[in-house]
């Protein structure tokens, strides 16, 4: 059986932690800034964990990560 082949899009948007959970960055960080407050910007730098009922779809998409 041949290996099956990573999504590179979705590789490039996700990591695995040491627990194996996958890690993914936040949304609505690209443009209009100004009306966004500072604290919503510094929050939307951090990371956060893929939800548990994406974590199937998700994992299908990058399998040997």
């Amino acid at each position: 059986m041949p290996k099956m082949k990573t999504k590179r899009a979705a590789a490039k948007r996700v990591k695995k932690t040491g627990t194996g959970l996958l890690v993914r960055s936040k949304a609505y960080k690209s443009h209009i800034l100004t009306k966004k407050s500072s604290k919503r910007k510094r929050n939307l730098r951090k990371g956060t964990v893929v939800s548990a009922s994406d974590m199937k779809r998700v994992s299908n998409l990058v399998p040997y990560l």
